[in-house]
């Protein structure tokens, strides 16, 4: 067996990638990953690809910031040093509203950030990771694991079919910036 890992299919333009998306699909070939220079609408859907949960976390960690404003604010102002200003009461809840909305964009933004480089495998001084160069300048690849797909002849010629430009065997998991 070789030790070629995947097969990378290179497409100059969106619409011959969405066709050999297709063609590829309708012989059950299954696709590892789509690599891109743009984004493409609908191409989420035609993958089947879910929708990210990253909203459901920017929720979570808004809440958390503004239950942290409204227990620190409420310990500070009302537990631990209440103050008797122009007669209103300790527990004013207006006053505690731009704390707890600055804490809450705070905390989502962060929490976003932190998220976001945990889900893609993004910590600073990591190098980045892709299949080819050429897809983050001019080229929309098509990446197929050969290991679940047995039959590399078929893939290349339905590749070609398609409107691939160059069908390349890649052997390596990756190839590096480095």
């Amino acid at each position: 067996m070789s030790n070629t890992n995947y097969i990378l299919g290179h497409f100059e333009n969106p619409d011959d990638l969405m066709h050999g998306i297709e063609k590829l699909q309708e012989n059950n070939i299954g696709i590892y990953d789509v690599f891109t220079p743009m984004p493409i609408h609908g191409i989420e859907a035609k993958l089947g690809i879910k929708r990210s949960r990253l909203p459901i976390a920017a929720f979570c960690f808004g809440l958390v910031g503004t239950l942290t404003a409204f227990s620190m604010v409420y310990y500070m102002l009302v537990y631990d040093w209440p103050m008797n200003v122009g007669g209103k009461p300790a527990f004013a809840m207006p006053d505690f509203v731009p704390i707890m909305f600055e804490l809450t964009v705070l905390f989502g933004a962060f929490g976003m950030v932190f998220t976001f480089f945990y889900a893609n495998h993004l910590f600073p001084g990591r190098a980045p990771r892709v299949m080819d160069m050429r897809a983050t300048n001019d080229r929309f690849v098509i990446a197929i694991d050969i290991q679940s797909n047995p039959y590399p002849e078929k893939i290349d010629n339905l590749l070609k079919e398609s409107g691939a430009v160059e069908v390349k065997h890649n052997d390596r998991k990756y190839v590096s910036y480095e």
